[in-house]
């Protein structure tokens, strides 16, 4: 048995849109200048870089929060990245314009997935309850952010409850723990060994100031 898939837009963002209230993923983020013609070097946020060639009409979520309308000019892909070329952006100091910019697509243009696959942003936000918990299914806390490692399964990141510190936690999504998922429902439940949440789970902030001092 394995886990529900997740897949694609694996970094993605949710935000929303002042204009319209709609909201956004992010399927790229601009790292740098690539050029000297307005190119930026971006790292890719999508399983889907081929979409690249049906999706001119993107927005750019800029650092300081405000959103820009952009049309793709060109692509190809570098160094496991994607080189954007956007109309409009003919120079250095053009392309410094959208340094740490998130290139965003509208959450209803993303791709079809197929049937058990989720994309992060749908997990975001889920709460995990740990059913081996004594006395019936314990809210572990809420999840943040889904990392990956090579050839490793997926760890979900997880904002404990503040009753219990707020310690987060790091928890492998592995086929052997998730029991059910109910995106829908935004709650997931996971059985999980004795001690995995303390093994997985990084200082608090208190803590590390009293290791300081200690």
């Amino acid at each position: 048995m394995s886990p529900p898939m997740l897949t694609a837009i694996a970094g993605s963002k949710t935000t929303a849109a002042p204009q319209d209230n709609a909201e956004f993923v992010t399927i790229a983020r601009v790292g740098k200048t690539q050029g000297r013609h307005g190119e930026v070097a971006a790292e890719l946020h999508t399983d889907f870089p081929e979409k690249f060639a049906e999706r001119r009409k993107l927005s750019a979520l800029l650092p300081d929060g405000t959103r820009r309308s952009l049309t793709l000019e060109d692509f190809w892909p570098h160094k496991g990245g994607m080189v954007l070329k956007f109309l409009g952006f003919d120079s250095i100091n053009d392309a410094e314009l959208l340094l740490g910019a998130e290139i965003q697509i509208p959450q209803r243009e993303r791709a079809q997935l197929e049937e058990g696959a989720f994309y992060i942003s749908d997990l975001k936000g889920c709460a995990v309850f740990d059913t081996s918990a004594a006395g019936g299914p314990r809210k572990v806390g809420t999840i943040t952010d889904v990392r990956f490692g090579a050839g490793e399964a997926p760890t979900l990141i997880v904002a404990g409850e503040k009753d219990a510190g707020g310690r987060e936690h790091m928890i492998p999504y592995a086929a052997v723990f998730v029991k059910k998922l109910d995106v829908a429902g935004r709650r997931i439940e996971m059985e999980l060994p004795e001690g995995l949440l303390e093994l997985e789970s990084p200082l608090t902030a208190d803590e590390k100031a009293q290791q300081h001092r200690g």
